[in-house]
Formats: structure tokens, sequence, C-alpha cells
């Protein structure tokens, strides 16, 4: 059978990263993946006698931007799992690769993490990821990629077990991700509950490298001893890790969203008066998918912008 330019467009992007995915295989996610090009490599010149001109790539050309921009809001995302083996964290994980239709080469990207008791693809249901970027882009966000990870429950900080999700991020992600066309000397974080609170801490750990995070409900506490279950590995681990409290992080930009019936409503209103968010929403709403997917496109215009803002 002949293969459709679907399947081809697919496959070349689930190569972009599973060539750099160690032990790693790409594989479309779910069973409605819809496949886009990845977008074209431009070259660069080196200069000197001899030398080719340079040619601008999208972020430096503005017609170039311009025409992206309507691209990748032309069409529906594409959705990407690769799984690899990730040192951090001892065992197999996986991430998935949302992209708007004009592919995610030279792109920016938002790491979104999950709450606890959820995984890599689960979260892009979740939130309806897939649908919600292409919607945002084509509001006027400029364009981004989503990738979102297998943080297991460590609550996003290396564990006395050895399991590092950071470490993942900062060494094995990342890297993945530059390699792959993607733009990552900043990223933005967004996440939910455990993922909530795994945003903030990184940003708070690494605000040379998050430029923005976007927390709905984040999981907080004030004290070890209140803090959930395996959450922490001891007092001194809490102490290492607290997002309240600690002020907010320099050049970051933040937004906290947390419904009014949340079992977390009363530190996240702390953590707007902490954090200083540029943006921020306190109304009804629980610690729930339906709150979390209401949130979600103000979220990631938020990002979106911050990034390009950043990056420009």
């Amino acid at each position: 059978m002949r293969p459709t330019r679907r399947t081809l467009l697919t496959t070349a992007v689930g190569a972009a990263l599973s060539g750099v995915a160690a032990a790693g295989c790409a594989v479309p996610y779910g069973s409605d993946d819809r496949a886009v090009p990845t977008g074209t490599a431009h070259a660069r010149g080196t200069g000197g006698p001899g030398a080719e001109p340079a040619v601008a790539s999208p972020r430096d050309d503005p017609a170039a931007r311009t025409a992206r921009t309507a691209l990748a809001a032309a069409g529906p995302a594409v959705v990407t799992a690769t799984s690899f083996v990730s040192g951090a964290r001892g065992r197999e994980v996986t991430m998935v690769l949302v992209a708007p239709a004009g592919g995610a080469r030279d792109l920016p990207v938002c790491l979104v993490l999950h709450g606890r008791g959820d995984d890599a693809r689960g979260s892009v249901g979740l939130l309806g990821l897939d649908g919600l970027l292409p919607s945002v882009i084509r509001a006027g966000t400029p364009p981004f990629a989503l990738v979102t990870l297998d943080g297991g429950t460590a609550y996003w900080h290396r564990r006395a077990s050895g399991d590092d999700p950071e470490a993942m991020i900062l060494n094995e992600v990342r890297p993945r991700l530059a390699a792959a066309g993607m733009r990552t000397t900043r990223l933005a974080a967004l996440g939910w509950s455990m993922g909530g609170y795994g945003a903030l801490l990184l940003a708070r750990r690494h605000p040379d490298l998050v430029v923005a995070a976007a927390a709905s409900s984040p999981a907080m506490w004030h004290t070890y001893g209140a803090s959930a279950p395996g959450a922490f590995d001891s007092a001194a681990d809490f102490a290492a890790h607290r997002v309240l409290g600690a002020g907010p992080a320099p050049g970051v930009a933040y937004r906290i969203d947390c419904g009014a019936s949340d079992p977390f409503a009363v530190v996240s209103r702390e953590a707007v008066t902490q954090l200083q968010p540029a943006e921020h929403s306190l109304g009804a709403g629980s610690h729930d998918p339906a709150y979390w997917r209401s949130v979600a496109p103000a979220q990631l215009a938020f990002v979106g912008t911050a990034l390009h803002r950043t990056l420009s």
C-alpha cells in the first residue's frame, strides 16, 4: 500500500526526536494524531572569505515569521510520543510533543508537568492540548510547542530513591528538544496540582532557564507534616524545595489559577501575594480536570506570549 502524506509526515516528526533518544522509539500518540510538515532547516553562513551568505531563519525574518504564524494557525496540531531510557529516573519514560501545524522546528517550548497519578500521554487528553494549542495560536498567540513528560510521583524533584525528574528535564529532555531543532535557551513550564508545584519549583530553582510558569491548583503546604504522604522524603527535603515563602524568582513571569473550592485555595492566595504573578484567577472551581481545562487556554496564551517576548 502506498504510504499517505499523513503517515510520512508523522514518521518525520517522530524521527526528529527518536534520532536523539537513547534506546528510544518514536510512535504517534493515540489514534487521532494528525501529521503536518515539520518545517525546513535554514542554513547559515559562517562568514569569512569564500563563505556563503547567511540565510535568515524564521526567527530573524519578519516576513517568514508572519508566514509561519499563518501556517501554524491553519491546521490541527500533530502529537508524537517518544520513549527513551532515562538515566536520571532509572526507567523508560515517555515524552509527548504537541506541535502546531507549522511544525516544532525553531519554536520555543513550554513543558507540561502533570499531576500525581497522571503521565505524559494522559496529559494531552486531560487538558485537550492537541485542540487548545491550535486554538490559542489562531487567537493570536505566536506559535510554540508543548512537551509533556513522565514525572512519576516524585513531585518533580530529586528523591532519596535516586528518582530525579528535574535532572531528566535539564540533562535529557532539553538536549533532545534542541537536537530536534527547537529553541531551548529559555523554556516555560505549566502544570496542575503536583505539576503546578513542579512548574513553580522549576522556575525558582532555574530562573535563568524558565521564563514563565503557569500553575493550576499548585499542591503546596506550609510544613512537612501537613504535606501529602510521599511528596517529600523528610523535613529537610521539604525545606530544600519550598516555594511558599521563597518569593518570586528574578525575571520569571507567573500565572496562578485556583478554584475557590479547591483544598489548595488558601495557599494559592498566599502564592499570589508572595509571587506577585502577572496574571491570576481565584474564582469558582474545584481540584479537578474540569477546572484545569477551563483555565488552560489563558495559561497557554500567557506562556506562549512570555516565550516570544523573551526570545524575539
